[in-house]
């Protein structure tokens, strides 16, 4: 959250220093207009400029706080960091750095996706995912503008949803369960890589990426 709103803050503004409390009020009140009011009312914010800012629903509120969660795994490491390290570590630092800015909003994470799950919320939700995957690999450094741009940021997207579902229910010791999870997704990625390198050089690539991302799903695969 910014250390403090401007004088005669714009509703943009209002947005980006409630979003990043509005998920632990969610856990207890739900993505509603509670949640906004109990934000507004710790950070002492006018409760009708909070009330115009998320005027348009919980969708816009979730959206907001993965927006402060992109900005929080953004700060964890700096350019000259993340240059240090081999790409599929990069990969793994921002994901893990994601999860460490959710850790504390599981509850209120897991009654955003059940929202997002909805129907009429798909589009918008894959628009998110999307989002979040596009900013993992520009801070990682990738500066793709071809084919490889697409399947980079599909591949990571189902990655990072596939670790989510695991990172809800772990109870492990420093979720040793999730980064074990994630360390082999990663590798699945890694292979397929490899391989579609192989076989693209032969004269096309012959992999589907859907089907690909629908075995990232499953915690055996």
């Amino acid at each position: 959250m910014p250390a403090s709103l401007p004088e005669d803050p714009t509703l943009d503004e209002v947005r980006s220093f409630l979003a990043p409390e509005l998920a632990a009020q969610a856990a207890f009140d739900g993505w509603n207009e509670k949640a906004v009011l109990a934000a507004a009312d710790l950070a002492g914010v006018d409760t009708d400029l909070a009330r115009l800012a998320f005027n348009d629903g919980p969708v816009d509120m979730i959206d907001a706080w993965f927006q402060a969660i992109d900005e929080q795994m953004a700060a964890k490491y700096s350019a000259d960091e993340l240059a240090a390290m081999k790409i599929r570590l990069r990969i793994k630092a921002l994901v893990e750095a994601r999860l460490e800015a959710l850790e504390a909003h599981r509850e209120g994470l897991r009654r955003a996706l059940a929202i997002l799950a909805a129907p009429p919320h798909l589009r918008r939700a894959a628009k998110m995912g999307w989002r979040a995957a596009d900013r993992m690999w520009r801070l990682a450094g990738d500066t793709a503008t071809d084919f490889n741009h697409y399947t980079k940021r599909t591949l990571l997207s189902g990655v990072y949803g596939s670790t989510i579902s695991v990172f809800l229910d772990d109870d492990s010791e420093n979720f040793a369960e999730t980064r074990a999870f994630l360390d082999r997704r990663i590798e699945n990625v890694m292979q397929f890589e490899k391989v579609k390198a192989r076989v693209t050089g032969r004269g096309g690539d012959r992999f589907s990426v859907a089907r690909f991302i629908g075995r990232l799903r499953y915690r055996g695969a």
